[in-house]
């Protein structure tokens, strides 16, 4: 059960409008404001205890941030959907103007209707007077690779904003996800000695890890670019990009999103560096562009979780810099359930004024509850902790249970679902 409200939260809740704002008015509204809004993404804790720890950081981050909006995530699959209405539900009654994500996959209800889920949690939202939603095809479920579509039910985010329209007119507030890199799925790995053939702009967006170069080919690019307007067309009030880390490439896309009729406002999505293992993990599942630079000085500082940290705010700072120069309305940071970081980005812009250097020290202790549900960085490569020690997930069944190589004695072993953790990497 979750913890019981404090009265400040309580006093919160008295003063809360019974229906929200819609993201779009406020954005709207801020119109000739020179000074960039803050947004805040959090997702759903596995356990009690990180849910406890959750509700008590959106209190502190609401009051010290003054986030224009909050997102929480809906786990893989559809894992965390009835804990992803709870926490929306939660902040919005505790003064976050929520934005919920809601995704097409594992949506059936128990009458076999491939949608039901989806119109039982727009119906849910209306109801409580969360108005925003953001819409995603989503991840495949656990155990999957590849993401499949529900008989008769919805094959992508274009068809969930659609429906959303018609069923539901203008009630609600539609934000969707941008891909400045290109989506993983339409990133092609390429052969050796393929990389002297591409073109300019194919080399300014692609990645290079352990010395394999990934592409969004220009005609790929293309066709995501065409898709992102026909979101926009149906009727995507605004765009939350993916994760990057090289700003020019945002830049670039903000650009062609211009060239290509995209009018509404783009809100660089803004993945905060907390620690090594995370950001390795990260950008290499999805293919992301890692500066050379920057790649050179996470190796460099990799052993110090300290410094990690501090060279996380620093660059942090200096790429919301070159947004904000670059005329970006808006930061949208993804803060992994964690504050420190986030607050010493904001501080160093001018933009708050949260961190003491005693506050630094003691923050983010309670990192080791903040373990997704369902989390799309949970499969295959994933580091887990057993009864037999530490290894590594070779293969996610669709049961929950995984098939790891232990690290110690290099033999493989099969895990039931609810028998191994995650380590967190900090």
């Amino acid at each position: 059960m979750a913890p019981s409200v404090t009265e400040t939260e309580h006093a919160q809740i008295s003063t809360v409008p019974k229906v929200a704002p819609k993201i779009i008015d406020l954005i709207n509204a801020r119109e000739g404001t020179n000074k960039p809004f803050v947004s805040i993404e959090f997702f759903p804790p596995r356990t009690k205890e990180g849910v406890s720890n959750l509700h008590a950081r959106m209190g502190r981050m609401l009051e010290n941030s003054s986030p224009l909006f909050t997102d929480m995530t809906w786990g893989a699959g559809g894992s965390t959907a009835e804990l992803t209405l709870d926490l929306t539900k939660h902040m919005h009654e505790t003064g976050h103007v929520a934005n919920m994500h809601l995704t097409c996959t594992n949506m059936a209800g128990e009458n076999g209707d491939p949608i039901a889920k989806v119109r039982e949690a727009l119906t849910v939202c209306k109801d409580l007077g969360v108005l925003n939603i953001v819409a995603l095809r989503g991840d495949p479920p656990n155990g999957e690779e590849t993401w499949t579509a529900t008989e008769g039910g919805f094959s992508c985010a274009l068809d969930l904003v659609k429906f959303m329209r018609k069923e539901f007119g203008q009630t609600f507030g539609i934000a969707v996800a941008g891909y400045p890199e290109g989506h993983p799925n339409a990133i092609t790995v390429l052969k050796e000695g393929e990389e002297a053939n591409m073109t300019p702009s194919e080399k300014k967006r692609c990645s290079v890890i352990d010395g394999v170069t990934a592409v969004c080919k220009d005609a790929d690019y293309i066709k995501e670019m065409e898709y992102l307007k026909e979101k926009f067309d149906a009727g995507a009030d605004m765009i939350l990009t993916q994760m990057f880390f090289d700003t020019d490439v945002f830049i670039q896309f903000m650009a062609d999103c211009e060239a290509f009729g995209i009018t509404c406002p783009i809100i660089p999505g803004l993945m905060c560096i907390n620690a090594y293992g995370g950001f390795k993990k990260m950008t290499q599942f999805c293919r992301t562009r890692v500066p050379v630079e920057l790649s050179e000085k996470m190796e460099s500082i990799k052993d110090s979780s300290s410094a990690i940290k501090e060279f996380g705010v620093q660059y942090g700072i200096e790429s919301c810099q070159k947004l904000i120069d670059g005329g970006v309305k808006g930061l949208h940071f993804y803060t992994l359930n964690l504050e420190r970081v986030v607050y010493g980005i904001t501080d160093g812009l001018g933009l708050t004024n949260i961190l003491t250097e005693e506050g630094a020290k003691s923050m983010d202790k309670d990192a080791k509850s903040m373990i997704a549900v369902g989390s799309a960085w949970a499969r295959v490569g994933d580091v887990v902790k057993c009864n037999d020690g530490e290894g590594i997930v070779k293969e996610a069944l669709k049961d929950g249970s995984v098939v790891i190589t232990l690290k110690e004695k290099q033999t493989e072993i099969t895990l039931a679902k609810g028998s191994f953790e995650k380590v967190v990497f900090g």
